[in-house]
Formats: C-alpha cells, structure tokens, sequence
C-alpha cells in the first residue's frame, strides 16, 4: 500500500509509458501533424495532471492528500456553480461529492469499474459537446485510467483480483 508520495510517482511512471506508446502511434503515419505547437505542448502536460488526479482519486474515501485535492476543487466548483445561480447542478456535485466519503476505504473507488466509470466524462463530453471530432477526448480517458489503474496496482488489488480468477 502506497501514500500520497508513492500513488505520485507511480502514476508518474505509468503516464510517461503511456505518453512514450501515444508518441509512437501519432509518430507512425505523422498524424501529430494534425496538432498546434499549442496543442502538442499543452495536451501532454493536461493528461499528465488528468494521471496524477487520478492516481490520488482512489484514495478521497479516506483522510488524505487526495481527498484534500478533490474536495477544494469541488469546493470551488460548487462555489462557481452558486454564484453563477445553477443551483440545481450545484446540489448534484454535492452529492455526488458525498458519496465516497459515505463509503468504506477501498471499497467501490478501489474497484475496475470505477476506474472505467468516473473519467468517463472526459470521454463522452467532447463526443457530445464536438460531434466533428468524437474521439478528441479518447487520449485524456486514457490518461486518467492509466493514472487510477496505477494506484489500484500500487495498492496491490489487481494482482489480488487476478489471483482470485485462477
């Protein structure tokens, strides 16, 4: 079982053999060439935030450096959500910011289907919000289950699981 420190370096690790497979696939038939200088800057450095994120998500069940994260943003997001008088979908954000600390530790965040299930927005946004470009949200997904499957590794549950199927 990992900390916060551990859960940081080893999503760090999982991103950058993420990134090395994501520069080889777009280098294969320059298709980076679709991109800006922007683009090729900025979108590593978001994934690499959407895999540190992830890797320490896990963990806001419980006291700790990723509930601290995560509650201040939803703080500040819900704070924005008031102040800009969407009440209803501040209520939502409150709620669905309740739910894991109403959960034990290690219980449905420390699971597979969450890690499919909780970065699914950044796969179906931009589907819905950028119909020319349905996948442009498919290498942040990416990032963000590289980040949170890196911390249920490092918690040890996926060789825990894979014992069990035997």
């Amino acid at each position: 079982m990992a900390g916060y420190r551990g859960h940081l370096a080893g999503a760090t690790v999982f991103f950058l053999g993420y990134l090395a497979l994501l520069v080889y696939l777009y280098s294969m038939n320059a298709a980076y060439q679709q991109f800006t200088t922007l683009e090729l800057l900025g979108y590593p450095v978001a994934m690499f935030a959407l895999a540190i994120m992830f890797g320490l998500w896990p963990d806001v069940d419980t006291n700790s450096k990723g509930q601290d994260v995560f509650y201040a943003i939803f703080l500040v997001a819900d704070l924005f959500l008031i102040a800009t008088r969407n009440f209803e979908e501040a209520a939502y954000l409150g709620l669905f910011a309740l739910l894991p600390v109403v959960s034990r530790h290690r219980g449905w965040t420390h699971s597979w289907w969450a890690m499919l299930l909780i970065p699914s927005p950044l796969l179906v946004l931009p589907y819905v919000l950028f119909p020319s470009r349905p996948l442009a949200g498919l290498p942040f997904y990416g990032a963000a289950l590289v980040g949170y499957f890196s911390h249920l590794v490092l918690d040890g549950l996926v060789w825990r699981a894979l014992r069990r199927t035997r």
